[in-house]
């Protein structure tokens, strides 16, 4: 249906002395691109992009289009100001681009007519696709069943990023056909791809990303043994990776690796000590298998 498939990843913006580090941005994405992910997501949640100006989302956008194809790049786009969300939608929109995320309007929770007068006005504005981002523990809004399927009736809008943790909502969008499911909560992967998930947009691929795009391609091709094997080594770097807010222990993991600086925007924190020598056990545990 959508061209929305695969393993994506949710790109942390990293810092270097409180700026960004665009050193540091080409370094991660040429990485994951060299292990066979099928596309990025700039400027959403595992970015920081709410500690980021506009002008700093633009700059990153624009250095991610200058390494990776349009066709493989979706940019975050989130508000709840609606005249300065279209204002900055049609900035984004000068630039090529395969689709945007967009999550409901966060805090201000609004009614589910709300949400889809919100999605057909940030719709009908889109020259390309949307992902609808559905993830209520930070909107503060959920989704009922019936305005789900509404909204993504619209011909803009392609695919859902499922963080809802409503099982009911998934399997009604799954079996829709009107739109392609991509899996939102890492530790459901598996189960996920197995219902008939497109993909996932996955922190936790930062981090070995190609063993994550060889479990897309083992459940794609019915080779289910073999990707239950592969998730299981994968679920204790999963697991804590979202052991303290998300993207703390994904850049210290990145760190470990040598790939950025451990380094987050106020008010986020980096991982703790703790955190860090978990990872590092987690790390060398994969790295062992790998061998």
């Amino acid at each position: 249906m959508s061209s929305f498939q695969g393993i994506w990843v949710p790109l942390v913006t990293p810092f270097r002395n409180g700026a960004i580090d665009f050193v540091g941005l080409r370094r991660l994405v040429s990485h994951l691109l060299e292990k066979g992910v099928d596309g990025v997501v700039v400027c959403g949640t595992t970015a920081e992009a709410a500690a980021l100006s506009k002008h700093e989302q633009l700059a990153v956008l624009d250095a991610v289009l200058e390494q990776v194809p349009a066709e493989r790049v979706v940019m975050g786009l989130a508000g709840n100001n609606m005249t300065e969300l279209l204002q900055f939608q049609n900035e984004i929109l000068k630039r090529p681009l395969a689709g945007l995320l967009v999550p409901p309007p966060y805090y201000i929770r609004p009614s589910q007519a709300g949400l889809e007068a919100f999605y057909q006005t940030v719709a009908d504005a889109s020259s390309v696709p949307l992902i609808l981002y559905d993830i209520p523990y930070r909107t503060g809004v959920a989704f009922e069943q019936a305005t789900l399927l509404n909204i993504v009736a619209h011909e803009r809008i392609v695919a859902i990023k499922d963080c809802g943790g409503n099982q009911a909502n998934t399997l009604a969008l799954l079996g829709s056909g009107k739109v392609d499911v991509l899996c939102g909560e890492d530790n459901q992967i598996f189960s996920a791809l197995c219902l008939g998930a497109k993909g996932a947009i996955a922190a936790s691929a930062h981090v070995h990303p190609e063993r994550f795009v060889a479990l897309y391609q083992q459940i794609r091709d019915n080779r289910l043994a073999a990707g239950r094997a592969t998730f299981f080594q994968l679920l204790p770097l999963i697991h804590s990776l979202f052991i303290e807010p998300n993207p703390a222990p994904v850049k210290t993991a990145l760190a470990l690796e040598g790939l950025i600086d451990d380094e987050l925007r106020a008010p986020m924190q980096r991982s703790s000590e703790t955190m860090a020598v978990r990872l590092k056990e987690v790390l060398a545990t994969l790295n062992s298998n790998n061998r």
